[in-house]
């Protein structure tokens, strides 16, 4: 792997993410010294947290999608609502001051405007709303987090839900 987030790859129905191949864990030599055993655990903590990263980022990048999504969604209504196709809407006034008094056709244009960039503000909040918090990433650094605390006090670590 690049060390960069790659999305699912899909053959014929299945879906085949992108992982970090983590070592098997190897038996600890009782007669080793302090410093083998600290560069062994070293490097598996370093193993780990590599791991975890990789897992925030593939996490992020789909909370930062949705969340790109909702922006253009706000920046179309942003749009709609300080340019509004002048031309357009003018038309529209004149056209509607035919059967009414201008002043109330151009008043039913401006509300018509706001309605359509309320909508999609509406669309944009829906989809920002989406966004998910990476409760995998959280879970697992939890476990991993009282995994660590119970190895350094020697006591048996808490069973996985």
């Amino acid at each position: 792997m690049s060390g960069t987030p790659q999305p699912p790859i899909t053959y014929g129905g299945t879906t085949r993410r992108p992982s970090i191949p983590l070592v098997a864990e190897q038996d600890v030599d009782p007669s080793a010294s302090i410093g083998a055993l600290v560069k062994d655990a070293t490097a598996q903590v370093s193993t780990l947290v590599r791991a975890e990263i990789e897992l925030a980022k593939l996490e992020l990048t789909a909370s930062v999608k949705t969340a790109l999504t909702g922006a253009i969604f706000f920046i179309l209504a942003g749009v709609i609502a300080l340019f509004s196709a002048f031309f357009f809407w003018f038309m529209i006034g004149e056209i509607l001051a035919i059967w009414l008094q201008r002043w109330a056709a151009f008043t039913i244009v401006f509300f018509a405007m706001l309605l359509m960039a309320g909508g999609l503000a509406f669309l944009g909040i829906r989809k920002v709303k989406k966004i998910k918090k990476p409760e995998r990433t959280i879970s697992s650094l939890t476990e991993t987090a009282s995994t660590l605390k119970s190895a350094a006090t020697h006591a048996e670590p808490p069973a996985v839900r």
